[in-house]
């Protein structure tokens, strides 16, 4: 599949594999075979013509770049590639040629082989999305009792801990692997209608030929016809969308905490990676970058695809082609996305130090909530918060640590030091009790979430399809 310079770098060459000219095609002719075997194991056509189908039905035997040439006329490339196949069938086997694509219409053989790719490209998905928890939880299992800071609204707030933080971006992923699990297996439907969705050309052998057609193909049984119900599909499209934007997060947070002001993280570097043409001491976090393109791309093909839902009767008129024409570039997105972010997480260095000197470098302020609460005993909840306004204050202004400016202000006023507990003030500004609440949440929920990402791994449901290297 060929793409622009500005797009190649976004996404991965395996997964423009799978969306190729080649793979597509195939996987639309392999629908063709099965289509013919299935008619010949319910004679309707004769066995004879299913071997010379199949055996015809290999896109080396076609020229690809006329097929798809020749869809911008058809509206279709599944009318090219059946008259395609169909000569190709006649070379050799003049009387099988008139069974090629017998009670199918375009859209069975282009949903049926978009499907079909779709599954190579979930297997892709779920395999680097695995490998990108597995990476997380290592970092847990090196840094996640580490003081960081937690920041709200762009701003210095509490104490927290690097495993609090690697538990928020794990969870998110593992939830949507799950439900990528349940909307691929719903969506990954063999289509089988002919022209109007009814199977009218194969009488009552249409229902068994789906059957035997989905079997082959490793597709599940759909009912009936869904030409123009798209709900499943766009469902897992907008699945797919929302891992996009979790991995975009994650993304926004490792660039921050990359910042040279930060310098809590940093992305792997070497051999290329994150330098700059201008400057030799940058070190750009090139991961996290593409996985902010994708989020930034992948809401409007998901509302492309949502878009495009309401469709004429029994076939669309350009909703449909629409959907196919996004369908392709959020997948491309996506992998991109979760390969460039596992890439980075694989290598991810963590200066826990640097995290210390970030809490340090508040003077302490981070702890004012719980120093107040200590002071509310004395003042009242609304006494103890105005107090401890006003230290914090002074405590910036004069670029002291605000513990000492609260103690001075306890030992200053009578009434005060007769009701603080001054050993429990000081404990207020311990920074490694202040991590101790983040702790404990931190490390349940990622004994939780190895539990999960063990079970998903051992799920995996399309890894028998994982393109060969």
């Amino acid at each position: 599949m060929t793409h622009g310079v500005f797009e190649t770098f976004l996404s991965t060459s395996s997964m423009s594999a799978v969306f190729g000219e080649a793979s597509l095609l195939q996987a639309m002719l392999d629908f063709e075979a099965a289509l013919a075997r299935a008619q010949a194991d319910e004679g309707l056509i004769p066995a004879a013509a299913a071997d010379a189908i199949a055996s015809a039905a290999q896109v080396s035997r076609l020229d690809t770049h006329a097929v798809v040439a020749a869809s911008a006329r058809a509206g279709s490339v599944a009318i090219p590639l059946v008259q395609a196949l169909t000569e190709a069938v006649a070379r050799d086997d003049a009387a099988a040629a008139g069974f090629v694509h017998w009670g199918s219409t375009s859209q069975d053989v282009v949903d049926s082989g978009v499907a079909l790719a779709t599954r190579r490209a979930l297997a892709l998905i779920d395999h680097d999305l695995a490998r990108l928890v597995r990476a997380l939880l290592a970092l847990a299992d090196a840094h996640a009792d580490a003081p960081m800071l937690a920041r709200t609204l762009m701003q210095p707030a509490q104490v927290s801990c690097f495993g609090y933080k690697l538990a928020q971006w794990t969870a998110p992923l593992l939830r949507c692997r799950s439900r990528l699990h349940a909307s691929g297996r719903a969506a990954l439907k063999l289509q089988l209608g002919g022209a109007a969705g009814t199977l009218s050309a194969m009488g009552e052998h249409g229902d068994a030929v789906a059957r035997r057609m989905a079997a082959s193909l490793g597709l599940a049984p759909a009912p009936m016809a869904w030409h123009t119900q798209r709900d499943e599909t766009v469902a897992l499209g907008a699945e797919v969308g929302v891992l996009v934007g979790a991995l975009g997060k994650i993304a926004l947070d490792v660039a921050l905490l990359a910042q040279g002001e930060v310098a809590e993280l940093s992305e792997p570097s070497g051999a290329g990676r994150g330098g700059s043409s201008a400057m030799p001491h940058k070190r750009n976090p090139v991961g996290a970058m593409v996985a902010l393109a994708a989020a930034q791309r992948a809401p409007q093909r998901v509302a492309a695809l949502l878009a495009a839902m309401p469709q004429q009767h029994e076939r669309g008129l350009g909703n449909w082609q629409a959907e196919l024409a996004e369908w392709v570039g959020l997948f491309l997105s996506a992998h991109g996305a979760v390969c460039a972010l596992a890439d980075a997480a694989e290598g991810l260095q963590v200066d826990a130090r640097r995290m210390r000197d970030n809490i340090d470098a508040q003077l302490g302020l981070v702890c004012a909530e719980a120093a107040g609460t200590v002071l509310a005993r004395a003042l009242g909840k609304a006494g103890a918060h105005a107090l401890m306004e006003a230290l914090s204050r002074d405590a910036l202004a004069r670029r002291r640590p605000l513990a000492d400016v609260v103690r001075d202000a306890v030992q200053r006023d009578a009434a005060l030091r007769a009701q603080v507990d001054l050993v429990a003030l000081d404990v207020a500004f311990d920074i490694e009790r202040a991590t101790d609440p983040a702790r404990r949440i931190a490390h349940a929920r990622l004994a939780a979430l190895r539990a999960q990402a063990a079970a998903l791994d051992a799920a995996a449901p399309w890894a028998a399809h994982l393109p060969k290297e």
